[in-house]
């Protein structure tokens, strides 16, 4: 379905990020991976799907290097066809205490970097008159919790990029639109697993249970591959007027 096209996914040496992209190149999708940590693993992984696949570690809170990154995908494959908006960093505390630095970096990483990806990957697709743009936000994108002031206001901001985005586009094949998951078992959400179950003293089965079970009604969390298949949808013929949605995957969580 996708043989041909080419995505970027921000934040995809592990979890939701690198879900994505799988789903992505089991569809014949090329890749280019991003992030910090292991990118050899990853890149295997890909390149055992049968498509060719690259990686820059642009620091996605820095847009001269995310401008760098966006040539080589360019001088890599032509250009980006699917722009999959995944980076995210997490810091919790209570509003006056939340460090500055933190409340910058997160706002860098999870909001900012997806407009700089966005407005250097648009141009291109214009120019083909095809393309998606895929914002990983949030169930915090849509409804907000004590002390993850700089999350929810980026997963917000990044919900309203694009609506933005869709409606500037919306009389051409460019699309925009936004996943917004509620609890998924990354590496993020199992530190939080774990300071809860050292904190309780309580085990981590148990903790995960807690953490659920006050968000989520179906008290399973939403894996990577479900979201990956949410983002193949957008980007087939069925998803050509799906356009500046947030897409909650949540078991529940916005039905409360």
């Amino acid at each position: 379905m996708l043989k041909g096209k080419t995505a970027l996914v921000t934040g995809s040496t592990s979890g939701i990020g690198l879900g994505i992209a799988k789903s992505l190149a089991e569809r014949g999708a090329n890749i280019i991976l991003n992030g910090f940590g292991d990118s050899e693993g990853p890149r295997r992984e890909i390149a055992s799907l049968g498509v060719q696949v690259a990686y820059h570690g642009a620091d996605m809170s820095k847009p001269a290097e995310i401008e760098e990154m966006m040539k080589f995908a360019a001088a890599q494959f032509g250009r980006v066809d699917i722009l999959v908006n995944n980076a995210g960093i997490q810091h919790v505390a209570k509003i006056e205490d939340f460090p500055v630095e933190k409340w910058d970096a997160v706002l860098a990483i999870n909001l900012s970097s997806a407009f700089h990806a966005t407005r250097l990957a648009l141009p291109a697709m214009k120019v083909a008159n095809w393309g998606r743009i895929i914002n990983v936000a949030s169930a915090h994108g849509l409804v907000g919790s004590a002390e993850k002031s700089a999350y929810v206001a980026a997963k917000h901001g990044l919900v309203g990029l694009t609506k933005v985005t869709a409606l500037e586009n919306a009389t051409t094949g460019v699309t925009c639109n936004a996943i917004c998951p509620g609890w998924v078992l990354t590496p993020l959400v199992q530190k939080q697993v774990d300071a809860r179950a050292a904190a309780q003293n309580i085990s981590n089965e148990d903790a995960k249970r807690q953490l659920l079970g006050e968000k989520e009604p179906s008290m399973q969390f939403t894996t990577p591959a479900e979201l990956g298949e949410l983002a193949v949808f957008f980007c087939s013929a069925a998803g050509n007027n799906v356009r500046g949605v947030a897409w909650n995957m949540d078991g529940g969580w916005l039905a409360q």
